[in-house]
């Protein structure tokens, strides 16, 4: 996502032994636009109701995290 660059390289997710992937991602404060890279198809997150246009046409999902000092 917006908040390291798109690198796709860079927050890989682990599956929890379940059905779920997870990662920990340090996000700061303000607008985040995001989407997952999933068997090499983008998709948006689907428990994420905020979305913005991209420049490709499609949707990015978006984070809105504020600063609250916590």
């Amino acid at each position: 996502g917006s908040f390291n660059g798109w690198d796709v390289t860079a927050n890989p997710m682990r599956q929890n032994g379940h059905e779920l992937y997870l990662a920990d991602v340090a996000v700061p404060p303000g607008h985040h636009e995001y989407k997952f890279l999933v068997n090499g198809q983008w998709q948006t997150d689907p428990a994420c109701a905020a979305g913005a246009p991209n420049p490709f046409g499609s949707m990015n999902s978006v984070l809105e995290l504020s600063d609250s000092g916590r």
